[in-house]
């Protein structure tokens, strides 16, 4: 297998559109191993230019949706690895993704080299397996609000939300005079903004459970209970206290998620590497910063330009 850095040096030292080929190269020979439909979500949120990128043009959202339909244009396989990098988005986008991808194809793993957070490990768990390497991480599926503040927008967990809620209750039950001080934060939400946190989280949990029990955890005859406990489990804000927080393989195995390792098979681990490092390279030696991929070299690509 060529080093991350050989890989990086191989595209350095062609023409720009090398890129593409050599990472469509390296795609097309994991499809080739595995005998599977490939395509690979990756995003440039852990790229060196992170610091100038909108976060729509790293994050899944719905135009993603059109990304897969491109993808899939031309497959004829029934089994399908979807290679994830990303750092999550809208779970709404995500479920629609899920939706699309579970009408074609009945045996899906998701493959994670790095990370697939948030919105990202919520795909993973509608597939029938994930495979991750000693390295990789999923994260906490815990749902992110971001509202109006007067010194600009503010993005926090909506169960810390929630929580603070409770926590002015209780305070100004203990001592009224606190209460002035409450209203005049919690004034500061948006009209229904609270049952919004609430139907938001509760989605979240729902969806992931659902998908947990319909795929992964079909075989198991408590499938219904373990999958509520996971999707719990992963939406819990508490418990992870920050929603970049990874969440390896072995958390994810004890959790009673079905996670193959990586390393177990050297050749698929040498061949899902090249492609991962062949797809960091482009995000660092060009303006793309997401795109969607099938092992034929069809997609959709994000270009932003920088300076």
């Amino acid at each position: 297998m060529p080093t991350r850095n050989e890989i990086f040096n191989e595209i350095a030292t062609e023409k720009a559109a090398a890129q593409d080929t050599i990472r469509r190269k390296y795609l097309n020979e994991l499809a080739q191993f595995t005998e599977r439909d490939t395509i690979i979500l990756s995003s440039a949120f852990s790229s060196r230019k992170l610091p100038d990128l909108p976060s729509f043009s790293v994050s899944i959202t719905n135009e993603d949706i059109h990304g897969f339909m491109s993808a899939f244009n031309g497959l004829n396989g029934d089994k399908l690895d979807i290679i994830l990098h990303s750092p999550g988005g809208s779970p709404e986008a995500a479920e629609q993704i899920v939706k699309y991808i579970r009408k074609k194809y009945n045996d899906v793993r998701a493959i994670i080299p790095q990370n697939a957070m948030s919105a990202a490990t919520m795909i993973a768990c509608s597939c029938d397996t994930i495979l991750m390497g000693k390295h990789s991480a999923i994260g906490p599926i815990d749902p992110q609000i971001t509202y109006p503040t007067e010194s600009g927008h503010f993005t926090a967990p909506a169960q810390s939300i929630l929580d603070e809620f409770e926590q002015a209750k209780e305070e100004i039950k203990k001592d009224p005079a606190t209460a002035p001080i409450w209203i005049r934060r919690i004034d500061k939400y948006p009209i229904g903004f609270l049952k919004i946190c609430d139907n938001t989280i509760n989605l979240s949990k729902e969806i992931v459970a659902n998908w947990l029990a319909t795929w992964m955890l079909k075989e198991d005859p408590e499938k219904e209970k373990l999958s509520k406990e996971i999707a719990d489990w992963l939406g819990d804000t508490n418990e992870h206290k920050t929603h970049g927080r990874p969440i390896d393989i072995n958390e994810a195995r004890a959790k009673g998620m079905i996670v193959e390792a990586l390393e177990d098979n050297n050749e698929l681990q040498d061949k899902v590497l090249s492609v991962f490092h062949a797809a960091i390279a482009t995000h660092n030696f060009s303006e793309c910063t997401k795109f969607v991929e099938n092992h034929n070299g069809k997609g959709a690509y994000t270009v932003i330009k920088l300076g």
